[in-house]
């Protein structure tokens, strides 16, 4: 019976090592990582992830250590590039291991929105941690100070009085530095280049390892007098400082980002050489989405702008009629395919009750048993919550000049439709749509051509992105906007790449747990003055890589619709309509299908 006993609980442990590990696969999104516990030897050269040892299937709190660190090492593997990181760590043995921490939490800040139970394994653990911390110098203390900061600011973390009390003496220099920095950090969470850059700079100015410093050789003086003072304590005194600068040595709770995964060899493509005729690059070639060959020239000419302060509401008005009128037969068709969509959405709404409950609407099916016995009470149902209720569908449309003509008419309209129709349903929807504020480059490569026209400049080209109804905004405020697409002049130049990090930054602000991104496009991003100062497939790589990391690295599901054109060479779920006609079809089967293949994988 012992031995049996025994057993089970080395299986207990094998079997959570393996769970573990199965997690940290999935959560770093990387199926080749590999996982050891203590001193546990690697047995590949995969890339590592090290956690404490499992010691004890009865220690709730060694369970909730390696769970939380588990989660938080994933999420690095997966939200952080470590090229990015190491090119703008600060200087300084302290400054670094705050940069450190706050690349943690920047991660962490995005996985709890992507994964619920993640927040809270990370969050138990870290308030055991600090309620037990033995705070003994100056460089634990802010150190601490600074990740509980950093929490209280993004997690929305509470302190007990206790924890205040040990961290107060370095709280309000962090805030200080910090003062109305906070909503911009949180802002450039999912933009690692942006954030990485920022905060360092905030860390560097707090000049924290120039203090420790003169400390250290304040230190470093006392202990030389001490040891002339009293020459036999010099062996105890060496002993004590290498112990003391031992447990220095430990970071509570940061990850080892050294020891996680190798350094690449490679040199940094990202990196720009300094040029006093690109002013613009430095700062602005920042928000890349993993993508770091692609760079702006400047961003200084580039809006994000509402419909309607591009005309007087008269023009949309008068717009919107000569939309009416284009497609009157083809907004029949539509209407006719969006109320199949509705009557599906709606149906399954309407099937999911809870029966037998105490209070709801009254269930008459059931009055006939209270008819035949007056001493049954009566009983209610409640309609269940359904998925789609808290779902955001996002429909971007290419607004480049090949789409003039009958393409941008029928995207106009069916966006109209769509957004009506899944309103009914309780389904926000946003209807962005992408091009640039002039042909061959304005005021962009105005400004280049000044500087002297530098070699591969990136991006040349003043970006206009356009929000024709934002999500909060009710159908019957924005549908004159619909119309705007049809003004002539406003159809110019394409930039895929661009519109879909700015349309997927828009969505990762939302609070809706399903996000559906729509793309309609009629073939590859063009811009005549970017690409004739880039290489010939410098948009189009863009575009791939953008995309790529938003079907890879995000929970927003990306469907693309190609007119005329193939565009399944850029994205994983596309179609493609030879005929404009098809489009309003397609759209509405291709959204019908998502919530059908949604709510199956539900049932499993």
């Amino acid at each position: 019976m012992f031995l049996y006993k025994v057993n089970t609980k080395k299986e207990k442990l094998e079997n959570f090592k393996v769970a573990i590990s199965s997690t940290v696969k999935s959560l770093s999104n990387y199926p080749k990582i590999e996982v050891s516990f203590g001193n546990q030897i690697s047995k590949t050269d995969q890339k590592l992830i090290k956690l404490p040892d499992l010691n004890s299937i009865n220690n709730k709190i060694n369970y909730e250590e390696i769970r939380a660190i588990a989660d938080s090492k994933s999420l690095m593997v997966r939200f952080s590039d470590e090229r990015i990181l190491k090119n703008y760590e600060p200087e300084g043995n302290v400054s670094k291991k705050l940069y450190k921490i706050s690349e943690k939490i920047r991660c962490e800040v995005i996985g709890s929105n992507y994964f619920k139970g993640v927040k809270n394994n990370i969050e138990k653990f870290y308030k055991y941690r600090i309620a037990e911390l033995d705070l003994k110098n100056s460089e634990d203390k802010i150190v601490e100070s600074f990740e509980n900061f950093l929490r209280i600011k993004f997690f929305d973390f509470k302190n007990d009085k206790e924890i205040e009390k040990k961290l107060k003496s370095f709280t309000k220099d962090i805030s200080d530095q910090f003062k109305g920095k906070i909503g911009e950090l949180k802002e450039l969470a999912i933009d690692q280049e942006r954030f990485n850059s920022t905060i360092s700079q905030l860390i560097s100015e707090m000049s924290l390892d120039e203090n420790f410093d003169d400390e250290e050789k304040r230190d470093q003086e006392n202990e030389n007098n001490d040891k002339q003072s009293k020459p036999e304590n010099n062996d105890q005194k060496t002993k004590n400082k290498e112990e003391k600068n031992e447990e220095m040595s430990i970071e509570s709770g940061v990850p080892d980002l050294e020891n996680e995964a190798k350094e690449s060899d490679t040199p940094d493509e990202s990196v720009e050489l300094e040029d006093s005729s690109r002013p613009d690059l430095k700062k602005k070639n920042i928000n890349k989405f993993g993508d770091l060959k692609y760079k702006t020239y400047t961003e200084e000419f580039d809006e994000i702008i509402k419909a309607e302060e591009l005309e007087s509401d008269e023009e949309l008005s008068r717009l919107r009629k000569n939309l009416d009128q284009q497609l009157l037969q083809l907004k029949n068709f539509i209407s006719k395919l969006a109320n199949k969509l509705q009557r599906k959405l709606l149906a399954k709404q309407n099937r999911s009750w809870n029966f037998d409950l105490e209070e709801g609407l009254l269930d008459t099916s059931k009055l006939t048993r209270v008819i035949m016995d007056p001493f049954n009470s009566l009983s209610f149902k409640k309609e269940k919550d359904i998925e789609f209720k808290d779902t955001l569908v996002t429909i971007l449309i290419d607004n480049s000049g090949s789409m003039r003509g009958k393409p941008i008419s029928v995207a106009a309209i069916c966006a109209d439709i769509l957004s009506r129709t899944l309103e009914r349903c309780m389904v926000k929807v946003e209807i962005l749509g992408f091009t640039t504020k002039h042909w061959k480059g304005g005021s962009s490569r105005e400004k280049w051509m000044k500087n002297n026209k530098p070699s591969f400049p990136g991006r040349l080209n003043d970006l206009r992105h356009i929000i024709y109804k934002s999500a909060d905004t009710h159908w019957r405020q924005a549908k004159n906007n619909m119309g705007l697409m049809l003004k002539e002049g406003l159809l110019k130049e394409n930039i895929d790449g661009e519109a879909l990090k700015w349309a997927y930054n828009k969505m990762y602000k939302r609070k809706e747990e399903r996000k559906i991104l729509m793309v309609i496009s009629d073939g590859a991003p063009v811009d005549d003055s970017t690409l004739s100062t880039n290489t010939s497939d410098y948009l189009e790589s863009n575009l791939k890589r953008t995309v790529q990391w938003i079907e890879t690295k995000s929970n927003i599901e990306l469907l693309a619709i190609g007119i005329g054109h193939d565009v399944t060479r850029y994205y994983n779920k596309a179609v493609k309509i030879t005929d404009v006609q098809d489009l309003g079809d397609v759209m509405i089967n291709q959204l019908s299908d998502l919530f059908v293949e949604k709510n199956k994988k539900t049932l499993h």
